[in-house]
Parts: structure tokens; sequence; C-alpha cells
């Protein structure tokens, strides 16, 4: 008999991560909010739940991918703590802040529910494909158990430690990427206004000390380097209030252990400038757009 999965939260990324876990065999009872995103879920053959509380009845196990740390708590306590049978695994797949995650981790876990963060690195393309990297914190026999399920979603999954620090992880590296996104973006539009050709800087730097996954994997400059969103109007990607969002829990994270976090904080400055410009649906490498004046 396959396992059931309660899955809660079918937005852009959960749509096509409950999806695959179908594909995988896993019989899943998906619930959302939005009428549209459940109608999507069905048709991609997950059983339909009216309530979080009636997904998570019987369910073996429970995925949650919500906005904020705040929707996490709610649905936790209010819903999937009570409605939950013993023994069952809970996997908190959104990106939220730490302290939020290690508070309903403790929860779970003195109600005798096993529970991990798995925060998801890889964008809506690879939430479809089942090709996302998953950072996962929890005590060592959940993250055994969450494994296989996280496997079926993606390509990656490590265990970054204990309760939290799949957070953690995610919000120092998606930190270190929005200031190496601005760097990138600072040195290309430097370089035109110096008169040296993009794909020439390019053909520098990349193989030079200044290369980055920024440059290399996702050169913010249109027709140069491997396809990015800047070659189609910097639509699609990763959001500028997504990258702000990661940015301001990076802030307060660094904050609440006193951690000197200058260019973080910049590239939060940055992000804030540019999604204030109403940008904040464009892909985070438009940056470039804004330093360069235009």
């Amino acid at each position: 008999m396959s396992m059931t999965i309660a899955f809660i939260g079918l937005g852009n990324m959960g749509g096509g991560m409950a999806a695959n876990l179908v594909k995988h065999g896993y019989a899943v009872r998906a619930f959302d909010l939005s009428e549209e995103a459940l109608k999507k879920a069905e048709a991609a053959g997950a059983g339909r739940a009216d309530s979080a509380a009636e997904a998570v009845a019987g369910a073996d196990a429970v995925v949650t991918m919500l906005p904020a740390g705040k929707h996490v708590e709610a649905v936790y306590s209010g819903d999937v703590f009570g409605a939950a049978k013993p023994g069952a695994l809970f996997l908190d797949c959104s990106t939220i802040d730490v302290a939020t995650a290690r508070r309903v981790i403790e929860a779970a876990e003195g109600k005798g529910f096993a529970m991990v963060d798995a925060p998801v690195s890889g964008g809506i393309a690879a939430a479809n494909g089942g090709t996302l990297t998953f950072m996962v914190g929890g005590t060592d026999a959940a993250f055994a158990a969450a494994k296989p399920i996280l496997s079926a979603m993606g390509k990656a999954v490590i265990h970054a430690g204990g309760s939290g620090n799949g957070q953690a992880a995610k919000i120092c590296n998606n930190m270190l990427l929005g200031a190496t996104m601005v760097a990138t973006c600072e040195s290309f539009a430097m370089a035109r206004k110096l008169g040296l050709d993009p794909q020439t800087f390019y053909d520098i730097s990349s193989v030079s000390s200044g290369q980055s996954w920024s440059m290399t994997s996702y050169c913010p400059v249109p027709g140069v380097g491997p396809q990015s969103p800047s070659d189609s109007g910097y639509q699609g990607g990763f959001a500028v209030g997504l990258m702000l969002k990661d940015l301001k829990l990076a802030s307060e994270a660094a904050a609440a252990v006193g951690a000197s976090v200058p260019m973080g904080n910049a590239a939060e400055a940055l992000y804030q400038m540019l999604a204030n410009k109403g940008e904040g649906a464009r892909d985070f490498s438009y940056m470039i757009e804004m330093l360069d004046g235009k």
C-alpha cells in the first residue's frame, strides 16, 4: 500500500512538487485556499481535500509549502497537530525565519511527531522537473525518514544539521547570491561605460578571479553566457520580490545572532529600491538595469 502524503500549499512551487510525489507512486491529498491550484493538483492525480485538517487526517506524512513563518505556525498549531495520526512525519519546505522553524519543530517533537525544515533551491522549472535541492534541518532519524519523500521531488537532499539549519543554509546561500549578483551587475555596467564590450568582458572575467555563478550560469547581460532570464526581458527566473524576502530573512537572522553582514545589508537595500520602483516581479538579475541608470 502506498504512503499517503498530505500536501498543503500548491503555489508556483508546491503544485509541481505535489505532482512529482504522485509520479513517484505516493497517494497525495492536496489542500490550498485557491480553487485553481486545487484543480491543477487534481489534474496531476492528487486527491482533493477541502481543509488542511481533512488533508492531514490519516496521512503518513505532511508536506507544507507556505509563504511565511506566520502561515507555517498557524497551519501546524491550528490544523496539523490536531488532525495528524500518531507517528506522522512533517516536512516544511517553505522558506521562513530560522526562529519560527525551530519553534514549530520543537512543538511537533513535544507532541511526539518527527519534523524537518527542508527549504528548496531551484525555482519553478526545477519544482516542475523534480530537480530541486533540499537543505534539511532536523534529527538524523527525521532526516532519514524524510529523505525518500524529498528525493521524489529533487535531485539533491542535503542534511544541514539540527532543526532550523535548513533555513539557515538557504538564507546564507541566497544572501551570498544576492550580493554576488549586485557585484556582477555593477561590474558589467561599469565595463560598458568604460567602452569594454560585454562579451569581451565576459570572456575575460569568466576565466579570471572575478568569475561567479551569477556571471557564468546566470549572466545579467542579454546575449552573453548561457540562456538566462536576461535573454527574455528578465521574465521568469527568481523574482526580485522573492530575493528581497530572503535578504530580509538573512538580515533578521544576522541581527538575532550578532553576525556582521554589510554586503548582505547593501544587497537588501538595493533590492528594496528595485522593488519600490515596481519591479518586484522581474528576475533579480534586472538589477543591472537600475545600476545602468535605465
